[in-house]
């Protein structure tokens, strides 16, 4: 069977294309976090993802720039006897850099695009017969690359609340580090997304 017809990728496959990876020109930072990904559906992807590529603007001190994502989120499981919902999510983006001169004589400019990496969990309440169902969280740890003074830190933390109809998505979406590293402006953008394929 193939992949288009829903074969999970085994240890073999992974290892392959993380060997691939590997002798690819990419920096070792995001080669690391698309190996997590692709163990991480090794192991959990039990259906085909729903697959989006999502457009919008990111905002950091009223800079803005464009930034693109394509996220996967996998079948929802029940959390206990609850009305909760969880589902695996990944997601890969880039965001792109600003020019301001004023940040020029900082260690951490502007300037940088960046690009990243995340795995965590989508949570929704009720079930698909429920108009709030639409509604989600998520939450993802992240890598990335560069460094600006939005995002100073090798990881990041990925926070969205969302609309989610069946061929498209609206949502509200903010990245920093916590202030586990400073400076920490962070990243708050609006993505509109569509799904690709069935």
């Amino acid at each position: 069977m193939s992949a288009a017809h829903g074969k999970i990728p085994d240890a073999n496959t992974t290892m392959n294309l993380y060997r691939s990876l590997h002798s690819a020109n990419v920096h070792p930072l995001m080669r690391a976090g698309l190996a997590l990904l692709l163990l991480a559906c090794a192991g959990t992807c039990m259906a085909a993802p729903r697959i989006e590529l999502q457009l919008g603007r990111s905002y950091s001190s009223s800079r803005g720039a464009a930034t693109v994502f394509a996220e996967g989120t996998f079948s929802e499981h029940a959390i206990g006897s609850t009305r909760f919902n969880w589902a695996p999510d990944i997601s890969a983006g880039w965001i792109d850099g600003r020019a301001v001169r004023s940040h020029r004589r900082f260690r951490y400019s502007t300037t940088d695009s960046i690009w990243l990496v995340a795995a965590g969990a989508r949570f929704r309440y009720g079930t698909s017969s429920d108009w709030y169902h639409h509604l989600f969280f998520s939450f993802q740890p992240a890598l990335h690359t560069g460094r600006t003074r939005a995002l100073s830190s090798a990881y990041e933390f990925v926070s969205t609340l969302g609309w989610q109809a069946r061929r498209f998505s609206i949502q509200l979406r903010h990245i920093s580090n916590g202030s586990l590293h400073e400076p920490n402006c962070g990243e708050t953008m609006l993505l509109v997304g569509v799904r690709i394929g069935p």
